[in-house]
């Protein structure tokens, strides 16, 4: 298990909760620029002040937040992972840092120096609308100016973040003193990100690492973990273009057929004419090379992936003869299919579990929601559809499709969260792989953000929302027999005022033929003869 520091305090459910003095950073990347000097990574804490300011550590002395204990979560993981101790990333952030700053209302941030998603101003109390667009549905001149931010976003130091390249035993240098840190670009992170969320288990020299763990596929996790990962690149492009609303487009990949649609010099860069497998040079991604190509270095060293480029990104749509269930694009069938699976999870909370909503909008079940080994849908097979750098875990971000296909997926999730409201309580508590059970934090993001905090519909509790069409919800059972009670009710009603009607009309009729010298005391007559016979009308 990871070593135990002085101070560490076991809190409310004893055995599941640990508040962890060391720093988790209120930022939305690996760790702050200023967090990693060797002093503040030996003292475990990283609260720094806010603005520059002296001794205002999380802006606590303008209410914007104040220095507090990371809590990790101790409930066991799946039988997945049978390494417990030899991993930086267990009970993250354990290994490295235990106090972070906390932010207050819509404060945010490694310093709690910015706003929550969605809002902007000196308080970040004034609302802004982010919302994603299928990116089909954009201008010319739309377009034009998202593929250019993307561009910018791959050259462009990120203003707060570093990598670690070293394992937490080695990051400090030969020397004791000489922290292994670099800097990295904001999309370049953003790959990074997702590769140390797969990456395997260095188990030291001459043994082979572990393959067998993943943070971020293939568990409960899956779309909690990709939703964060989407809305850290999104904030960190904010920022960059000083735009608070502006949102990142999704591509609806279930148009079934073999054809890229987004695949286009004016988007993500069509085919080139001369490389089957390269793109257009005609497409600003054509001059993009990728990172994290070198896993067989980082698996046999136990290094780390830095930022160092290496070739270009590969991209073959439907080029995979090899595999023709890969050759064309989820249908628009399949995503109703997958919205009408009714429970988020199910043990084993695996790639291999059925009638699991996530299991099913990752790919390793048919749309219907039952699991085949043999089958690849929705995700996966959009995925594996592109056929190069785009298809392959560890690399797939270097694709800039990547953003697109992961918005869409998170659309979806988002509907079936509305579609499904009470279902929070299938996210498994515990039991699910190593980085999934429901409050684990999300590998390797700062501050520690747990997989149940993104388990919410996105415009009410997340700051954005999504522009899109989709399928009409089927009528329940209980819906059903709702709508023929309340049918029954109203032909029920409808009878009873027709005939409430003729006897009206037909005692009208009777009263008329009676002496006009007599009609008082006749009513009176009636009146006595209700009152004697309970079982007449009285209407």
């Amino acid at each position: 298990s990871p070593r135990l520091l002085p101070g560490f305090v076991f809190c409310t459910m004893w055995t599941y909760w640990v508040l962890v003095p060391l720093c988790v950073v209120k930022v939305r990347a690996q760790f702050p620029r200023e967090c990693v000097t060797p002093e503040i990574l030996r003292s475990a804490q990283c609260c720094p002040s806010v603005f520059g300011q002296v001794n205002n550590p999380c802006g606590v002395n303008t209410g914007r937040g104040q220095c507090v204990p990371v809590r990790v979560d101790l409930r066991p993981h799946g039988p997945q992972y049978p390494h417990d101790g030899r991993d930086d990333r267990e009970r993250w952030p354990f290994k490295f840092f235990n106090r972070t700053c906390q932010c207050n209302s819509n404060f945010s941030g490694y310093n709690c120096g910015r706003c929550r998603h969605g809002f902007t101003g000196l308080n970040c109390d004034q609302p802004v609308p982010v919302v994603r667009r299928n990116v089909m549905t954009l201008s010319p001149a739309e377009k034009r100016a998202f593929v250019n931010a993307l561009d910018r976003a791959k050259r462009a130091t990120h203003p707060d973040v570093v990598i670690a390249t070293r394992r937490y035993e080695e990051v400090f240098g030969p020397d004791g003193n000489s922290t292994q840190f670099q800097n990295i670009t904001v999309y370049n992170y953003f790959v990074w990100a997702h590769y140390y969320s797969v990456s395997k288990t260095f188990l030291g020299g001459g043994q082979p690492s572990f393959g067998g763990v993943d943070f971020s596929h293939e568990g409960p996790g899956f779309l909690t973990w990709h939703r964060y990962h989407l809305l850290q690149l999104e904030r960190d492009m904010q920022d960059m273009l000083q735009d608070p609303g502006f949102a990142l487009p999704y591509w609806d990949f279930a148009i079934g057929g073999n054809q890229c649609d987004i695949c286009t010099d004016d988007l993500m860069g069509a085919r080139s004419s001369f490389d089957d497998g390269a793109i257009s040079s005609n497409s600003i991604f054509s001059r993009w090379q990728v990172i994290c190509e070198s896993v067989d270095d980082y698996d046999t060293l136990g290094t780390i992936c830095n930022s160092t480029e290496n070739g270009p990104i590969r991209r073959n749509p439907a080029g995979n003869v090899a595999r023709p269930m890969v050759q064309k694009l989820p249908e628009p069938q399949d995503i109703k299919a997958c919205l009408e699976v009714q429970d988020f999870d199910t043990p084993p909370f695996y790639s291999t579990s059925s009638e699991s909503f996530r299991n099913t909008i990752e790919g390793y079940s048919v749309p219907e929601g039952i699991y085949d080994p043999i089958v690849r849908s929705l995700h996966n097979l959009a995925h594996l559809f592109l056929n190069g750098t785009g298809g392959t875990t560890h690399l797939s971000p270097n694709d800039p499709i990547f953003v697109l296909l992961h918005t869409f997926t998170d659309a979806v999730f988002d509907e079936w969260l509305r579609r499904h409201p009470g279902k929070s309580a299938v996210y498994p508590l515990e039991n699910a792989p190593i980085g999934h059970n429901r409050h684990h934090n999300m590998v390797p993001f700062w501050p520690p953000v747990s997989n149940a905090e993104m388990f919410a519909t996105a415009p009410e509790n997340l700051g954005y929302s999504y522009e899109a069409e989709w399928p009409a919800r089927p009528i329940t059972l209980t819906e059903i027999i709702t709508i023929a009670v309340v049918a029954a009710l109203i032909v029920v009603a409808i009878i009873f005022t027709v005939t409430t009607c003729i006897v009206r009309t037909s005692s009208n009729k009777t009263e008329g033929r009676q002496p006009l010298l007599g009609e008082q005391y006749q009513c009176y007559d009636d009146q006595d003869s209700r009152h004697n016979d309970k079982t007449q009308s009285v209407v």
